[in-house]
């Protein structure tokens, strides 16, 4: 696995000349992009700039896109994702995505968490109450809902609907979690949460974050990618992205001149 020389973090995640096309439309042009172990890479830029394509690449959910093809390589830890030998469902349990409107199940708490284990065939139910209570005791919920367990997941708040299904999500332990814009249906109070467990987060898993909310990516994240039609203009350190960028778009972009 390589190695970065500036902060010495491994590579988990690598991006090789990229393009991606919708039937004839070219929607991300030559994108090359390592993202870092035990680390935060957000995502930046204007509706449509193909952020949230790029990072469905990840765990091949564009596969089910009509016209959808690629070049290019996505490795994981040095292996390549897009290898027609790879079997989808064991890289989506390495591979953990959290959406951008909180999608809960019509089930209870309990089971929200435990769907991802029983689906791979774990009938050991002394380890799935295991793993349900330390994922919500890693989202900060379990002091919050521990009573109340068989309660459906529907009947919380928006902000606790996502942390649930963060939990779903930390359950089958994933190495990386990709996020969605994850807090773009919340309130103010319940974002401020959300971001408090993503920094906690990354002691222990990579992450990578779309994000419309650019205080947010400047708040929570390690690394930022600038996406500007297509292309990625710009990426850096968060600080340097955003006081003192390379490309003039880039500029232009994080001080609302555009966008």
């Amino acid at each position: 696995m390589e190695v970065s020389q500036e902060n010495n973090k491994k590579i988990k995640l690598q991006a090789s000349n990229i393009d991606v096309f919708y039937s004839h439309f070219k929607a991300l042009k030559n994108i090359n992009l390592s993202m870092y172990e035990n680390s935060v890479t957000a995502f930046i830029g204007p509706s449509g700039c193909g952020k949230s394509t790029f990072l469905r690449l990840f765990n091949r959910m564009n596969d089910y896109v009509d016209g959808f093809s690629m070049n290019g390589d996505i490795l994981i830890d040095g292996k390549n994702i897009y290898d027609n030998k790879l079997i989808i469902e064991d890289l989506r349990k390495e591979i953990g995505m959290v959406f951008q409107k909180p999608n809960p199940f019509p089930k209870s708490i309990f089971d929200n968490i435990a769907y991802g284990l029983k689906i791979q065939g774990i009938k050991d139910k002394a380890f799935i109450e295991e793993r349900v209570i330390t994922s919500l005791k890693q989202v900060a919920l379990f002091d919050e809902v521990k009573d109340d367990l068989n309660k459906s997941a529907l009947a919380l708040s928006g902000g606790q609907q996502q942390r649930v299904c963060i939990a779903r999500t930390l359950a089958v332990e994933p190495s990386v979690i990709l996020m969605d814009e994850p807090t773009s249906a919340l309130d103010p109070i319940a974002t401020a949460k959300i971001e408090e467990l993503v920094y906690d987060l990354k002691e222990n898993y990579t992450i990578v974050m779309v994000t419309h909310n650019m205080q947010q990516a400047s708040r929570v994240s390690d690394y930022t990618a600038f996406f500007y039609m297509g292309e990625m203009i710009e990426v850096g350190k968060t600080k340097n992205i955003f006081t003192k960028p390379e490309h003039e778009r880039t500029e232009n972009y994080i001080t609302g001149r555009f966008g």
